[in-house]
C-alpha cells in the first residue's frame, strides 16, 4: 500500500511573523504532513504563490490549495486610498 502525504506549502519571507507561522505549522503538522518552507525571495517560488494567489506572507498552502485563513489579505486599492493614499493633503 501506497502511503499517501498531505503537501504543505509555508510561503515566507524569513521574518519573524513568517518564522512562528512554520513552528505553528511543524506543531501541529502529523506523520502524513509534508511540511515545505518555501522562501519568496526566490523567483519560482513567487510564481509558484502568485498562482496560488498569495498577497501577503506568511501563507500556507495545502494540498495545492490557499487555506482560507490566508485568502484576500494583502494591499487592496478601496482600503488604501480610503485611508488616505493618493489623496493631496490640503
Amino acid at each position: 500500500m501506497v502511503q499517501r502525504k498531505r503537501k504543505i506549502e509555508v510561503f515566507s519571507a524569513g521574518c519573524p511573523v513568517c518564522d512562528e507561522t512554520v513552528e505553528f505549522v511543524n506543531s501541529i503538522a502529523c506523520p502524513s504532513c509534508e511540511v515545505s518552507v518555501l522562501n519568496m525571495n526566490e523567483p519560482a517560488v513567487a510564481k509558484r504563490a502568485k498562482e496560488l494567489g498569495v498577497r501577503s506572507v506568511p501563507a500556507v498552502a495545502i494540498d495545492g490549495a490557499l487555506a482560507s485563513c490566508c485568502e484576500g489579505r494583502g494591499p487592496d486599492e478601496a482600503t488604501l486610498r480610503t485611508a488616505g493614499l493618493g489623496q493631496p493633503i490640503g
